[in-house]
C-alpha cells in the first residue's frame, strides 16, 4: 500500500508499509478457493458434497498439524526463553555471592587492620607515656641532685671566707 506524505519542505514523497499475510488470511483464501471450486466443478451434487466432505476432512487435518506445529514452535521458543532467562539468573546469582564474599573479606582485613592500628597506637601511646614518665623521674632526680649539691657545695662569697681563714 502506498500513502503520499507532505512535510514542510513542500516535496512529496511516498511511504511504502509492508503488511505480512496472516494465517486467518490463509483460511480466508482457503474457503474462497474451496467456494471456487464448487461453482465450477464440472460433477454431480452427491459427488460433489462427497468431495466437499473429503476436502474438508483433509483442510481439518491440515488445520490442526498447522496448528500443532504452531504449538510445538511456540512451546519450543517459551521454552529456550525460560532457559535463556534462568541462565542468566544463576550467573547473577553466582556474580552477587562473590561480591558479597570478595566485601566479607575486605571487611574483614579491613577489621583486622584496624586492630592491628590501633594496637600499635596503644603501644606507642604507652612507650611515650613510659618515656615521660621516666623523664620526669630525671628530671626530679637532676633536681633533687642540684639541691643537693647546692647544700653541700659553698657559695663563692663561702669559698673566699674560707680561704681567708684558712
Amino acid at each position: 500500500m502506498a500513502r503520499q506524505y507532505e512535510f514542510d519542505d513542500d516535496e512529496p514523497f511516498v511511504v511504502i508499509e509492508k503488511e505480512q499475510g496472516t494465517l486467518s488470511s490463509f483460511f480466508v483464501g482457503l474457503a474462497i478457493g474451496a467456494g471456487l471450486a464448487l461453482l465450477f466443478a464440472p460433477r454431480s451434487g452427491l459427488e460433489t458434497r462427497r468431495e466437499i466432505k473429503r476436502r474438508a476432512r483433509s483442510a481439518e487435518r491440515a488445520a490442526r498439524r498447522v496448528a500443532s506445529d504452531v504449538t510445538d514452535s511456540v512451546s519450543d521458543k517459551f521454552n529456550d526463553a525460560r532457559r535463556r532467562v534462568e541462565r542468566r539468573i544463576d550467573r547473577t546469582r553466582q556474580a552477587i555471592e562473590m561480591k558479597k564474599e570478595q566485601v566479607h573479606r575486605a571487611m574483614e582485613a579491613g577489621r583486622a587492620a584496624a586492630q592491628e592500628a590501633r594496637d600499635e597506637l596503644e603501644r606507642r601511646i604507652a612507650e611515650t607515656k613510659a618515656a615521660y614518665q621516666a623523664g620526669g623521674e630525671v628530671v626530679h632526680a637532676t633536681r633533687r641532685s642540684a639541691a643537693t649539691t647546692r647544700v653541700v657545695a659553698p657559695t663563692a662569697a663561702e669559698a673566699d671566707e674560707e680561704s681567708e681563714t684558712t
